[in-house]
């Protein structure tokens, strides 16, 4: 894709284009705000995203405001259709495992697959963020693929883990647009919710890592609620181990 500038509501210029036209910015380290230690601990995460510029750099971006950068997004190719489901219930680990997969045996990929955005902290609040989804549909298109594909983290879901996803991804307000406003951003770019990826993001440890990631005690088998997580984390005293099964919304964005 063409590099594309845009001026915040700040009046600060940036500049957005794929890693594949920026090589040297890849993988620059964003003060994106809090994040919760124990999100660090995906397996699937661990494995394979750090890898992501090296083998998609044409479907990740960066975004600068002179020589600092201001946030980034990525996104895998894959092949979807045949047995595979368009939107599997793995979500993120499932489309990242593919995505390598496709790519490790040259397979032809039809679709974009989302992971995340982040945008610096110092340029949050500024629709950032909604720049850079549109940059990655404009980057999808320029390569034939009929659709971006995202499994969507709510971001005020944390403040809910009690509630169902299902319950909470189709929320809308007087306007008809979601409640959230991270799902808001993505139906105002024109996705379309189609489905809950219920097993997107995994992690599991032993009671002490749980403890030594979230300062919790984790002495009792039960629920656990963490903060920042956006459902429950299970606790088994007697395994030693605590699992956490985050919950995705699967949104489309067709590009034809």
């Amino acid at each position: 894709m063409p590099m594309s500038r845009h001026v915040l509501p700040s009046g600060t210029t940036v500049e957005i284009t794929t890693v594949a036209d920026r090589p040297a910015l890849a993988g620059a380290d964003l003060d994106v705000g809090d994040w919760p230690d124990f999100m660090r601990h995906n397996r699937v995460s661990e494995a394979y995203f750090g890898r992501t510029i090296e083998t998609f750099p044409d479907t990740c971006l960066v975004a600068t405001a002179g020589d600092s950068v201001a946030g980034e997004a990525h996104a895998v190719q894959l092949a979807l259709g045949g047995s595979r489901s368009d939107f599997p219930p793995g979500g993120w680990e499932q489309s990242v495992v593919w995505a390598f997969a496709d790519a490790r045996r040259g397979v032809t990929p039809n679709v974009a697959c989302a992971l995340n955005i982040g945008v610096a902290w110092e340029y949050q609040g500024q629709g950032l963020a909604g720049l850079l989804l549109a940059g990655l549909c404009d980057a999808a298109a320029q390569l034939g693929f009929a659709s971006l594909h995202a499994p969507v983290r709510p971001t005020l879901k944390e403040l809910e883990p009690q509630t169902p996803m299902n319950d909470y991804a189709y929320r809308t307000r007087e306007d008809g647009l979601p409640v959230d406003p991270w799902l808001r951003t993505h139906v105002r770019a024109g996705g379309r919710i189609v489905g809950l990826a219920p097993a997107s993001w995994v992690i599991a440890g032993s009671l002490a890592e749980w403890r030594e990631w979230t300062g919790l005690p984790f002495d009792r088998s039960g629920p656990v609620e963490v903060p920042g997580a956006l459902s429950v984390v299970y606790c088994d005293v007697d395994e030693d181990c605590a699992t956490y099964t985050e919950a995705n919304v699967w949104v489309e964005h067709r590009l034809d």
